[in-house]
């Protein structure tokens, strides 16, 4: 195995792959249909970003959209934001879902720490949700209603998303893990009709109920109407101390045999809403569409991922991430989603390598995270697991190192396709990513998807390539937000994204575009903390300590270490009188966990006398979390910008320390 060295040539497709995959066909059916003949992906993917109109009409054919009303034009406006798609279509995502179904095999295969390997067929699926559906349209859900579901990634959770979209109500979900500050913080924006919940889940073997939570999730949303509660860690658990509240069985049962049909909607009807990690502020709530998501979900699956009809597909997710949504996608070009709840690491780190090989994954995707944890752990699942299957591993969450991806090619398989893959919830796919036309270069993502017109741009807003820049996309895309909730005048969308460049999506992550195409991520440029999966802005986890009695302020970073490690540190500014002691350590970590998630209770506190600010009193984040990782505090930080420069002196010590 070559050293980690990024640029190393470590896999290349066969001229059997690259002729049986998904993208080949398209390809071959464009000269067919279109009379376009492009020589390599490099050309097929200029084509898409040069003539938005023709390739994103190219994939209304191609799929066979249906369509209640055709559309009237591809790109009504192509202004940023606010392009218009598809105007005057109606469609359904939920219907396209079933369309490649069949009846008696495996739609979903599913296992958690709870719940013993299982499987629900295409036909069971259906029935489910004809019957959910029909529940909540008893329940008084309509087009345009919101139905919130706080629940694992297990059946019910697809169930729930596939029912709601069938009525062209919205959905919007979050992980158990989640407290209920976040939660709160959360829904309570989009004000739901119905809350579907859980009465507990199961993570490393422990036991969390969460009945308490789900009282109080329940008290502090405006406008909930009803509880559907979904006895998962004690199958017995009882609604009687809910208000308003039925059980998901009963409704299931009571509604069993009703006939499932999809309620046409607008192309940019909101299909679902999704959160920011609430970096500054509350989390942004993003409105995704029926049409903006099914486009890019058929593209995203089918041309990237190379999904075929019956594939197992996975990826290592929960409820409160966005990667949960891609493998409900998996539906619609035929796979087999497969949903896994509980830690990755119980009762060992084999766990998910074992559920690859006992349900023959083809694709297995997960974190950079994990791999490295599977690398440092000794790991040999090439060697330990029959994993002919495999295909394909997918990466995402955090930039995957060099070292990562030797290991894979080491100790999983020499001739498994690697793609990493980097996007965001905002758009809710991957804008950089995998293509199985194109070799596997260490520590690089092999391309630019398809109608992403994403570039690296330097601080005046010019392209760059062969060096670091801002992540830009400089087109409109299906899938951009139709808007965030409760932003009725755009100013927060607009700041959001496009305060740097104007009319140009900025996105927080360093990219380098290399002269063959592929890109290497080099993190986010804002302050979004991943932890094991889970993204959570700063804001959330300064409120929770915030709550704690004793501490007058506080700051956060999460700071590299190499090989996709990282330390996470939290310092907080104490009230007079109060002393960091164990037990005031003790009683953060319950607060974070609490109301944040239990990933982002951080690995050291320490208490400091200021915390470093802007002038117009905004935290010093990204500049500390540079100091932390060896850049001189005057190099990280325009002390002159600082209405207390000589904070960042401790920061400039402590950074030998950590």
């Amino acid at each position: 195995m070559a050293e980690a060295t990024e640029g190393t040539l470590l896999w290349e497709p066969s001229e059997q792959l690259k002729e049986d995959s998904n993208i080949s066909r398209y390809m071959r059916w464009l000269e067919e249909s279109r009379g376009l003949s492009f020589e390599n992906y490099e050309e097929l993917w200029e084509w898409s970003v040069a003539d938005l109109e023709a390739f994103w009409g190219s994939l209304w054919e191609y799929y066979e959209i249906e369509a209640s009303k055709p559309y009237a034009e591809v790109l009504g406006s192509r202004q940023m934001p606010g392009a218009e798609w598809f105007p005057g279509a109606e469609l359904n995502y939920a219907e396209h879902a079933f369309r490649k179904a069949r009846p008696d095999e495996p739609a979903i295969i599913h296992r958690s720490e709870v719940r013993e390997t299982g499987e629900i067929t295409w036909r069971e699926l259906r029935e489910q949700v004809a019957a959910l559906a029909a529940g909540l349209r008893s329940l008084g859900v309509g087009k345009g209603d919101r139905v919130v579901a706080y629940a694992p990634n297990t059946p019910e959770a697809i169930v729930g998303l596939l029912a709601t979209a069938s009525l062209g109500a919205i959905w919007s979900s979050c992980s158990p893990d989640f407290g209920a500050g976040s939660v709160v913080d959360r829904f309570s924006q989009i004000e739901p009709k119905v809350l579907i919940a859980v009465d507990g889940y199961r993570y490393g073997g422990k036991d969390y109920d969460r009945m308490e939570v789900v009282r109080r999730i329940q008290s502090e949303i405006p406008g909930l109407e009803k509880t559907v509660l979904f006895p998962y860690l004690d199958p017995g658990a009882s609604a009687e101390s809910l208000q308003d509240a039925v059980l998901w069985g009963d409704l299931i049962s009571e509604n069993a045999g009703a006939e499932l049909g999809f309620e046409p909607v607008p192309f940019d009807h909101p299909l679902w809403v999704l959160y920011s990690s609430g970096t500054t502020g509350l989390p942004k709530a993003l409105v995704h569409g029926h049409g903006g998501i099914l486009l890019e979900h058929l593209k995203k699956l089918d041309l990237h991922m190379d999904v075929k009809p019956g594939d197992p597909f996975f990826w290592f997710t929960t409820t409160g991430w966005m990667m949960w949504n891609i493998v409900a996608a998996s539906l619609l070009v035929g796979g087999t989603a497969l949903l896994y709840d509980g830690s990755p690491g119980y009762p060992d780190m084999n766990t998910l390598w074992e559920f690859a090989e006992e349900t023959g994954m083809v694709c297995f995707g997960t974190s950079a995270s994990y791999l490295t944890a599977c690398k440092d752990a000794g790991l040999e699942p090439g060697k330990d697991f029959d994993l002919s299957a495999l295909r394909s591993i997918g990466s995402t969450g955090s930039p995957l190192p060099p070292e990562g991806f030797a290991w894979v090619y080491k100790h999983v398989g020499g001739d498994v396709w690697l793609f990493s893959t980097s996007g965001g919830t905002d758009l809710c796919t991957a804008f950089v990513g995998g293509c199985p036309l194109l070799p596997v270069h260490m520590g690089e993502l092999q391309c630019r998807s398809l109608g992403a017109s994403v570039h690296a741009f330097d601080e005046k807003g010019v392209p760059v390539v062969d060096e670091v820049g801002e992540l830009v996309i400089t087109e409109p895309m299906p899938s951009m937000p139709l808007f965030l909730w409760g932003d009725e005048d755009g100013e927060r969308y607009k700041g959001s994204y496009f305060d740097m460049y104007p009319g140009v999506w900025r996105h927080g992550d360093w990219i380098k575009i290399t002269p063959r195409g592929s890109a290497v991520i080099y993190g986010r440029s804002d302050s979004t903390i991943n932890r094991g999966g889970i993204r959570m802005g700063t804001a959330e986890i300064y409120r929770a300590v915030s709550a704690v009695p004793g501490i007058q302020d506080s700051l956060v970073v999460d700071v590299p270490r190499g090989e996709g490690a990282s330390v996470m540190p939290l310092f907080v500014v104490l009230e007079e009188g109060a002393e960091l002691d164990d037990g005031l350590k003790k009683e953060i970590a319950r607060s974070i966990r609490e109301n944040c998630s239990p990933r982002h209770v951080p690995d050291e506190v320490f208490a400091v006398p200021g915390i470093p600010q802007t002038l117009n009193g905004k935290k010093l984040e990204v500049p500390v979390k540079k100091i932390l990782a060896g850049k001189p505090a005057d190099e990280a930080a325009s002390k002159d910008s600082l209405s207390n420069p000589e904070a960042l002196d401790y920061f400039e010590e402590l950074a030998e320390k950590i």
